[in-house]
């Protein structure tokens, strides 16, 4: 049997970080629902503390989604988690985002603009890529 995923990233900011994922690869951010959020507080299944407030909405602190703007049949869902630590080391495990050889530099110096830094660059046969990290720290390849 097969089975779905989500990829998650650890954050400080969640709801920060999914915006500048969302931009960097033309998702978006999925909407949370802050009358749902109003009731579980009134239930009493969470708390104030529970939520904070992003781009004038009451949210969820301690996370934040992207999906594919054609859906999850496209691109698995990617979740973005808010853990006390900073990312200290490389990671396992990194995105690779496919743009074309000829817009590599352009979205490479877009991001940057955004907040990303460059690591370095790789080539391994005719194909090349630029690895940078983004705003926390974590690493993607352009490519």
């Amino acid at each position: 049997m097969a089975y779905d995923f989500q990829v998650v990233i650890d954050t400080n900011d969640p709801h920060t970080l999914a915006d500048w994922w969302a931009d960097a690869l033309g998702w978006r951010v999925e909407p949370q629902d802050e009358s749902f959020i109003r009731a579980m507080i009134e239930k009493g299944y969470a708390t104030d503390d529970d939520t904070t407030t992003h781009r004038g909405a009451v949210v969820w602190k301690a996370g934040a989604a992207i999906r594919h703007p054609d859906g999850l049949e496209r691109a698995p869902r990617v979740l973005f988690q808010q853990v006390p630590e900073p990312k200290t080391i490389k990671n396992r495990v990194h995105l690779d985002i496919r743009v074309g050889a000829d817009n590599i530099e352009s979205v490479v110096e877009k991001l940057t603009a955004k907040g990303a830094t460059v690591l370095h660059r790789g080539r391994q046969g005719p194909n090349w890529w630029i690895t940078i990290a983004d705003p926390e720290g974590n690493e993607l390849c352009i490519s």
